[in-house]
């Protein structure tokens, strides 16, 4: 079995795992200056329960699997969930969504058990802004992660930035450069309304076409066949190696091609990131749900999965849960 349809004939074969709320960055665009609290550690759901959960959806056609957090670096044992996942019959591919601080101590091991791929969150270049992004972040550890990655085989290594006007916007030309000399993914995402409300404004969002504007002013771009169920757009300057996406959630949604369920940390199954719908699948797991009552709900998941969000630059998603608390 390859995926469930859901109401509008969507393939769902795709589940996003949250593993921790926690984080060692504390980025402007996701936490407020004063952090936000962390779930409880008796609340957070249990790599035991986790597994469970994608054996049971993999019953049902879910093949692939992104573990995200808060940072999931931070969270112990790491490589033996992404061991555990791998071994289950029907997954064939697992991936994770990091900011690389910790990357370089992990790679080795997370290779080893079966990690395909990953995508680093980066928002700066020059050492100072990274810090000042971040709270605090080490720009040269992210550095060594990815080249570390590299060494492990690791591919695509896909580098996420969010431009933002007034701040990080100078160097999206230098971003798509890196195309040019490396294999990488360089994915540029449009600043959403959602997360820290202290940051958000309209005048800092920079729509897609703008961005793609400032790319093709380093050279011309051509447009790249990519897998039709992800995000993003993608394009090539000639005869690079690397190649260069645009994820353009408030402008162009892409919600008609969306696979993906969201399983927060602490157990609650989201059908949309921008969905306030939660199915709680931590509390039947422990009140005793058996495999058939786990597998009706994440089919109830796909059932509810709305057609589209109405995300824009104009509309704040401000009453949402932040990313680290959804998965990013």
């Amino acid at each position: 079995m390859s995926g469930i349809a859901d109401r509008y004939e969507r393939t769902i074969d795709y589940l996003r795992i949250s593993i921790t709320d926690r984080c060692n960055l504390r980025c402007i665009y996701c936490m407020p200056s004063n952090g936000i609290k962390p779930i409880e550690h008796k609340e957070v759901l249990s790599y035991e329960e986790i597994i469970r959960i994608v054996r049971v959806a993999s019953c049902i056609g879910v093949r692939k699997i992104r573990l995200t957090g808060g940072e999931p670096l931070t969270r112990k044992d790491l490589p033996g969930l992404v061991s555990a996942i791998n071994s289950i019959e029907g997954i064939e591919d697992v991936s994770l969504t990091t900011n690389g601080i910790l990357l370089k101590q992990q790679i080795g091991e997370l290779a080893g058990a079966g990690l395909k791929r990953i995508n680093i969150s980066l928002d700066s270049m020059k050492p100072e802004r990274y810090a000042e992004i971040t709270r605090g972040g080490r720009l040269e550890a992210v550095w060594e992660g990815i080249k570390e990655a590299e060494a492990a085989g690791i591919s695509p290594i896909k580098i996420n930035m969010v431009p933002i006007r007034g701040f990080n916007e100078d160097e999206i030309a230098d971003f798509a450069r890196l195309t040019l000399k490396f294999p990488y993914h360089i994915r540029f995402i449009e600043f959403m309304p959602i997360g820290a409300k202290e940051i958000w404004s309209e005048a800092k969002y920079i729509p897609t076409e703008e961005i793609k504007n400032m790319v093709s002013e380093v050279a011309p771009i051509y447009s790249v066949k990519a897998r039709k169920s992800g995000p993003a757009r993608y394009f090539r300057f000639e005869n690079a190696p690397g190649v260069i996406g645009f994820i353009s959630a408030v402008t162009h949604h892409f919600c008609n091609t969306c696979n993906r369920l969201r399983l927060t940390s602490d157990g609650k199954l989201r059908p949309c990131l921008f969905s306030e719908t939660e199915i709680d699948l931590r509390s039947a797991i422990r009140d005793g749900a058996d495999d058939h009552e786990i597998e009706r709900m994440l089919k109830l998941a796909v059932e509810i999965k709305p057609e589209g969000h109405q995300i824009s630059h104009e509309r704040s998603f401000n009453h949402l849960k932040p990313m680290s608390k959804i998965g990013g």
